[in-house]
This record gives C-alpha cells, structure tokens and sequence, in this order.
C-alpha cells in the first residue's frame, strides 16, 4: 500500500516497454488485525536526514519510495523494500533530500540484491532489498551520511523507534514519527501512527543508529495510514547484505507486484 498504485502499474509499463543476527523474541502473534483504540501519533515534518532518502524511478522527478544508507567499510549500500524495485526501471536514490535545500546529487541504483524467498513468489517476510549505488563523481555515501545506519536484529513490542520518509511526489521533504512498536500481526513487527502514507515504501525504522525495520511486508506496509508493517529483520538480512558487500551477481527483480489491499 506504501508505494501507490499508480506507481506500481507505471512500473509493470514502463518494464514492458522496456522489455527486459537473529531477531528478538516475540509473543505469540494475534491472527488478526488489532483495532486501533487510541488516537494514535501523526507523523510530521523534519530535518532532512543524510541518512534517509527517497527514491526516484527513471527521470519523472516523481519520488515513489524510500530508502537508507547502510554502514558498510566497502561499498554504498542503501536498504529499501522489494517491491520498490522492479525489472527494466530505472530508479535513483537521493539522500537527505528536501527542496528546501540545494539537492544531494542522485545515486543510480546499480545491483539490487534479493531474498530468494521474495524472487520466488514475492514472499512479503522478505520484502526488503539491498542495492548497490554510485555516482559519476563527489564523495562516498557514507561520507555524506555520517557512516549510514547498522542493520538490527527485529524490534520487540515497546520498543520506541522512528520511521522516516517521504510521501509520494515531486519536491517536498521528509516526515517522521517516533512511537513504540506495537504487537506484531502475523509476526509482522507494527507501529501505529497517523500519516505514514503512499512513498513510505522501505522507510525505515530507526532506533538510535539502528534500522530494525521498514515499511513493507505485510500488505506492502500496510493497508490503512494509521497502520504500518515491516518484514521481520533476521539472519537472512545480513546474510544478503554479505552478498551485497562482496559485489557478486545481482538479482532481476519481479516486474509486477499486488500488495492485496484492493
């Protein structure tokens, strides 16, 4: 639900015309959705951060997603949901981004790195993409970002995060909103909080320099704005982010995806 459904059947277009660390323990999850019975917190503008950005797909200047930097010694990596990544479109990242200030040079997104689960029938527990990303010239990620964030194990229920992005668009800056993770559905880690809307797709959830979560998975983050999911962080994580780091073969990304909520 993050990334809109415009964007989405933009992507599968312009693809066809193309042609081309465990995690914390947790309770038993409900297996259904639980009711939202306060008002929850909104989200709101901030600072740009130099570690969070949004993502632009070829050149519409329209930003559909968003994305972090990852703190790696080796190459620039930045961490954002699967299904912000499709076969045949190409997409940039921009860090910090806001038109408030002069714009952060775009990185293109080289390799995108996958969960063989998501490859194979777009598994939302790991609807979470890595990719590598570069530019003509000018410093590396890292430099701009202050060393990016660290990947973290899953958060557990109470666990005060703060979820960044951008709402889908031209121009514009980044919102924010920091809550406690509230009982996961379906072992779907969640928070509740007003505002997180279309474009959030891959924000992440950030405890102090951390990124334990993004918006994703369950029904593509979520099908109501006050509602939001993230695939569960685990061993598999990392074990991608390695792969990512060691620079071998990228994945082709799935050229469709349906996040189900109608």
């Amino acid at each position: 639900m993050r990334a809109p459904a415009s964007v989405r059947l933009a992507v599968v277009a312009v693809a066809a015309a193309v042609l081309t660390s465990c995690g914390a323990a947790y309770p038993a999850p409900p297996q259904a959705a639980e009711p939202v019975t306060s008002t929850p917190p909104s989200a709101h503008p901030v600072s740009p951060d130099s570690r969070v950005g949004a993502v632009f797909l070829d050149t519409d200047g329209i930003h559909v997603c968003s994305a972090s930097v990852l703190s790696s010694a080796v190459a620039d990596l930045i961490l954002t949901a699967a299904h912000c990544v499709a076969d045949g479109v190409d997409a940039t990242f921009v860090p910090g981004y806001s038109d408030s200030r002069p714009a952060e040079p775009g990185r293109h997104l080289d390799a995108v790195y996958l969960d063989p689960r998501w490859l194979r029938d777009q598994d939302p527990a790991a609807d979470y993409a890595i990719a590598r990303v570069s530019r003509g010239d000018g410093p590396a990620l890292q430099t701009i970002a202050v060393g990016g964030l660290r990947l973290g194990p899953a958060p557990a229920p109470g666990t005060a995060v703060t979820v960044v992005g951008y709402g889908y668009g031209v121009g514009g800056g980044p919102t924010a909103c920091t809550v406690a993770t509230a009982a996961p559905r379906e072992g779907f880690p969640a928070v509740h909080c007003d505002g997180i809307v279309a474009g959030f797709s891959g924000a992440p959830w950030i405890a102090g320099s951390t990124v334990v979560g993004l918006i994703g998975g369950l029904d593509g983050g979520g099908c109501l704005d006050e509602v939001s999911y993230s695939p569960r962080f685990d061993g598999a994580l990392p074990a991608l982010m390695a792969r990512a780091e060691a620079g071998g073969p990228a994945d082709t990304p799935p050229a469709a995806f349906d996040d189900g909520c109608g």
